[in-house]
């Protein structure tokens, strides 16, 4: 099975779309001791900020409080993992109302490898990183300030940050946002992030395949199959 790319994609200089790349904490965050919020007397701090005796991840060195907080307000029995509903609870406190089918997609794309079904303190901190990082990229984008993205703005928002995707891929994609109506549809960030996650990793996995940068790939049917699929599957 053969797939190809617009023309633009047809070096290995400009076939590179993808969303902003999350640097390192080290960048984000400065980790030396001195912006480090100092410990907590409570015990589940203590627990979050290192590693447990029963083995559960750490959150990263210098994450901010404020996150360690939203993962702590959700994860009520302590076990150093959040499922969706907590993980929709903890985003919504943050950032947005998220809907629980961009959530099921986050949960897909940041789950922990150990618990397939959860989220662990690291991956909650990626995550959280990452949401900054698209919640920068919709303000910047929503131009009239209207707090929701247009067709036209997130035609321009993928193109700013490397996508050229073409009108009808863009269609597609925006029809099932619509609610039948007929009239224009517009994004909420959660929608947003959606969006901007599914181009990014199927373009992410294409790239794999397509080894020479040249816009083009073979395909198998069980290869297309496994790339596409858990795009569609994380939403039911």
């Amino acid at each position: 099975m053969s797939s190809s790319y617009d023309g633009r994609y047809q070096s290995q200089s400009q076939y590179a779309p993808s969303a902003p790349q999350q640097p390192p904490y080290s960048s984000y965050y400065n980790t030396s001791t001195s912006n480090v919020p100092p410990p907590s007397n409570s015990s589940a701090n203590y627990y979050y900020a290192n590693v447990s005796s029963s083995g559960y991840s750490s959150f990263p060195p210098g994450t901010p409080q404020d996150v360690i907080n939203s993962f702590q307000m959700v994860d009520r029995d302590r076990s150093g993992f959040i499922d969706e509903r907590e993980l929709q609870q903890a985003l919504s406190s943050g950032f947005h109302r998220f809907n629980l089918r961009t959530i099921r997609l986050l949960m897909f794309l940041f789950k922990n490898p150990h618990q397939p079904l959860t989220v662990g303190p690291k991956e909650f901190a990626a995550l959280w990183s990452c949401l900054g990082h698209w919640r920068g990229i919709f303000e910047r984008y929503d131009k009239d300030r209207s707090g929701k993205i247009d067709p036209l703005e997130l035609r321009d928002a993928l193109y700013g940050i490397g996508y050229a995707v073409p009108g009808s891929v863009l269609q597609l994609l925006l029809s099932k946002y619509g609610d039948g109506s007929g009239r224009r549809v517009e994004l909420g960030f959660d929608s947003f992030v959606e969006c901007g996650m599914i181009i990014k990793g199927l373009t992410d996995k294409f790239k794999e395949k397509d080894t020479r940068y040249t816009g083009s790939a073979t395909l198998s049917y069980d290869a297309f199959m496994t790339m596409v699929l858990p795009f569609l599957v994380s939403y039911d």
